[in-house]
């Protein structure tokens, strides 16, 4: 009996070994891949990674598993000349793996490094499955993320919560909103859009969820769960006789109620809310809440009681929890946060590389004094609204951030952060913002660059860094005031007219680098295409900068057809139009060799999800609206919501930018004929793509290099 009972302890604790999250993410990158490796766990105040050589051998150290993942991605750039990408988490290693010949030590003080912002949720991961999700956690805990925001399943909560306080099944999804929207539900902008969404979703979102978190947990990442900010239905003074605050609309939608934290209700709301969140996810020790985000009216609010009564919500839930919070525009409110305790609250400067808040006077968002003695988090927003496009600030981010750290609010500087809205993109400004915290030092950007594209394709090529090069000194060169909303957007998305420039209402883009060298960034990049074949960094890295190239293109022919216009010279306008029309379908050609650069891609996700035909026609109509008209009427045209989440997508290219431009052509040509003009509504051509059904292919078609040449061929004329 005795002997029995050892053997099983034995094979319990064998199995315990087997299960460390360090074996599994080695194998899912390459089967046998953990044999070639030996994981060390060594006790240190600070986060670090070691790299050393044992036999054949190569032995990663680090003070918990994030540390480790960190360093064994570390070791596959640096070392093996292996780059693991959200698109390519998968890769052959040598049978015997190129040795560490000294050992190399990298440690941070920085505790925190965090990821997503609620936009993410919406434009990238909203048709998520848990393969996709596995992945993405995967290549967080090798980017060293231990600070996950985790909003999935949080609408679950809501509909139980509601359920509790009396609202009807029917009255608690209506103010839940659909799949593709619920980042801004969560932000207290808007309610119901999207919805109501079905009994399968919020089960399918609970087991999702725990999945995410039990992953998250067992690489020791702290995830992020949505706490209790006061928000409520917009009729909960109706429905439950309580004290609210109305905070006015956004963009066209109304806000949810906000309640009001004198209400006697306020803390029996929140408890009942953090009591169903601890049952369906269990205890966080983070918790984000956003009252009164992106411009929320607090007319009649006490902002310090309102501060103290979400803070004290949380903290009774859990006395270890943060409460983090978003810099983006006037929040967090100065006087929601003043009386916080030093300690409880984690501010992430959501746009540090334009519009930080830390306390740089040259900013146009400047605070003073900074966060007022509070944590936080330099961050890096970089994308809006899940466009498409090349764009970054690659130096600026490198020396803001050691300027941030260096400066006298360095002392409250807690790690660092990736707070796109869209991610799925542009991955040479993620790679250099994670190691920020890794390298003491402020380094050189041309430097890095080169180690970075050695690293990505495996080995060094002088055209290729060529190429790369000239990108990072023009288009990833966007000038340091600039405040520009991410990419400079392409004008085939523009909605058609004679003054077309930027295509979301809020861009703020301005020129600040000359087509042509995109243009001819493209060709050096395709030089030496034949030594690449085959290799999946190279060509996605192919297709995307010849896009921008095409992109570039266009906007140097759409002025000519302006002009011509303009000039009343209607054989120049046919061909200058003719010409524009033709890049544009071009363009849709070329990305049809990615299935990331395919609508199909973001349309089959989305239709997955369903287990009905109504389901997967509902989160069909979910994906096409987020990525045209965003909302109704009202709020694409009046509330200036309408492109903002433009792709440059196979696909939607051809079926609607295509559309409106040729449209709007045609009407120019009548209009030159000596017709009349006539208005167009833009919006009653747009809706309809976003109630078909018709499928669009997800699988790659035709071959990437060859299709690269023959759109560089076009363009260079």
């Amino acid at each position: 009996m005795k002997k029995s009972l050892f053997i099983l302890v034995c094979l319990f604790i064998i199995g315990t070994m087997q299960a460390s999250p360090i074996d599994g993410l080695l194998e899912r990158i390459d089967s046998g891949a953990s044999a070639k490796f030996r994981i060390e766990l060594q006790k240190s105040d600070a986060d670090f990674f070691e790299l050393d050589q044992r036999g054949s051998q190569v032995v990663v150290r680090g003070n918990n598993y994030v540390s480790i993942a960190t360093g064994i991605n570390w070791y596959l750039k640096y070392y093996a000349g292996i780059h693991l990408s959200w698109n390519n988490m998968h890769s052959h290693l040598p049978d015997v793996l190129p040795p560490v010949p000294q050992k190399e030590r990298h440690e941070t003080t920085l505790k925190y490094r965090y990821n997503f912002n609620y936009c993410t949720f919406s434009y990238t991961m909203a048709f998520w499955d848990w393969a996709r999700w596995e992945q993405e956690i995967d290549w967080m805990a090798l980017h060293g993320i231990n600070l996950p925001l985790a909003l999935v399943g949080a609408d679950a909560v809501w509909r139980n919560l509601l359920l509790e306080l009396g609202y009807t099944k029917d009255e608690a999804s209506a103010f839940v909103a659909g799949p593709a929207f619920q980042a801004w539900w969560l932000m207290n902008n808007l309610e119901g859009w999207g919805g109501p969404n079905s009994d399968n979703w919020y089960d399918d979102r609970i087991s999702l969820q725990k999945k995410i978190l039990r992953r998250m947990r067992e690489y020791g990442m702290q995830p992020v769960l949505p706490g209790y900010s006061g928000m409520l239905p917009h009729d909960a003074k109706e429905k439950l006789g309580l004290d609210i605050a109305d905070p006015g609309k956004w963009n066209g939608f109304n806000r949810p109620a906000f309640l009001q934290p004198t209400d006697p209700r306020f803390e029996e709301i929140a408890a009942l809310y953090y009591r169903e969140m601890n049952r369906l996810f269990g205890k966080a020790d983070f918790y984000c809440m956003d009252p009164f985000h992106e411009g929320g009216r607090t007319a009649g609010v006490d902002l310090d009681a309102a501060g103290q009564a979400i803070w004290h919500a949380m903290k009774r839930n859990n006395p270890r929890a943060i409460w983090v919070v978003q810099a983006w525009g006037a929040n967090p409110r100065p006087a929601m946060i003043a009386n916080i305790p030093r300690g409880d609250m984690l501010v992430l400067d959501l746009y540090s590389e334009s519009r930080p808040q830390w306390g740089n006077p040259a900013s146009t968002w400047y605070r003073k004094n900074g966060f007022d003695g509070h944590s936080w988090v330099y961050c890096m927003l970089l994308n809006y609204g899940g466009n498409v496009g090349l764009h970054g600030k690659m130096a600026h981010v490198i020396n803001e951030f050691y300027k941030a750290k260096e400066s006298s609010f360095g002392a409250t500087l807690q790690g660092v952060g990736m707070t796109m809205e869209g991610s799925e993109n542009n991955p040479v400004m993620y790679e250099l913002l994670c190691e920020l915290p890794w390298r003491e030092s402020r380094f050189d950007k041309d430097a890095w660059l080169a180690g970075y594209v050695k690293a990505r394709y495996g080995k060094a090529d002088a055209k290729v860094l060529e190429a790369w090069t000239l990108l990072s000194n023009t288009i990833y060169n966007c000038p340091v005031a600039s405040t520009q909303q991410g990419t400079h957007e392409s004008i085939f998305c523009a909605r058609p007219s004679l003054k077309a420039y930027q295509v979301s209402s809020w861009s703020e883009m301005s020129d600040y680098y000359a087509p042509r060298d995109i243009i001819r960034a493209a060709g050096l990049f395709l030089e030496n295409a034949e030594q690449f074949r085959g290799n999946n960094n190279y060509e996605y890295d192919l297709i995307d900068i010849m896009r921008q190239a095409v992109a570039e293109k266009g906007r140097l022919v759409y002025p000519v057809v302006v002009s011509a216009f303009h000039a009343d010279d209607s054989a120049l306008f046919a061909a200058a139009s003719s010409r524009f029309l033709e890049l544009l379908l071009l363009q849709d050609k070329l990305l049809a060799t990615r299935s990331e650069f395919r609508v199909g891609t973001w349309i089959e996700r989305a239709r997955a999800l369903g287990r009905t035909p109504e389901e997967c026609d509902h989160y069909e109509w979910n994906a096409r609206v987020q990525i045209t008209t965003w909302g109704n009427r009202t709020a694409a045209d009046g509330g200036g919501l309408r492109d903002y989440a433009h792709k440059e997508w196979n696909g939607i290219l051809r079926d609607f930018y295509y559309m409106r431009w040729r449209t709007y052509f045609e009407e120019l040509a009548r209009q030159l004929q000596g017709i009349p003009p006539c208005a167009i509504d833009f919006y009653a051509l747009e809706e309809p793509w976003t109630l078909q059904h018709n499928p669009y292919p997800s699988a790659p078609e035709g071959n990437p290099i060859a299709t690269a040449r023959e759109a560089y061929e076009a363009i260079s004329k």
